[in-house]
């Protein structure tokens, strides 16, 4: 997956809350001490989503090769795997809403 976009989306979105702070924007905004990464936790819980997807989907493939996959956890991972996909688009849009939020206020 190509997240070009959306770290240069968090890239200004940084660099407009630094402008609304009334500090100069910063290219690379250094994170404080013991902060948390936004980019990496959303790196990371695109990952996590991922390997879930691609897992269910090898179960589903053992299972229609007449491997031992039980039927039930085939589905059971399809949907976790669903689910998991299904939250990470919320995120995408809220993401987004937020986006246009920010680059359409006054300033």
């Amino acid at each position: 997956m190509d997240t070009r976009g959306i770290e240069q989306m968090l890239g200004e979105l940084r660099a407009a809350a630094q402008v609304a702070a009334g500090k100069p924007a910063q290219t690379n905004a250094a994170q404080a001490p013991g902060g948390v990464d936004f980019g990496q936790v959303l790196k990371s819980t695109l990952d996590q989503v991922n390997q879930a997807q691609m897992q269910a989907q090898q179960m589903a493939q053992d299972f229609s090769a007449g491997g031992g996959t039980n039927l039930q956890d085939v589905m059971i991972a399809l949907q976790k795997a669903n689910l998991s996909f299904q939250q990470m688009v919320q995120v995408r849009n809220k993401l987004v809403s937020a986006y246009h939020d920010i680059m359409n206020m006054q300033v």
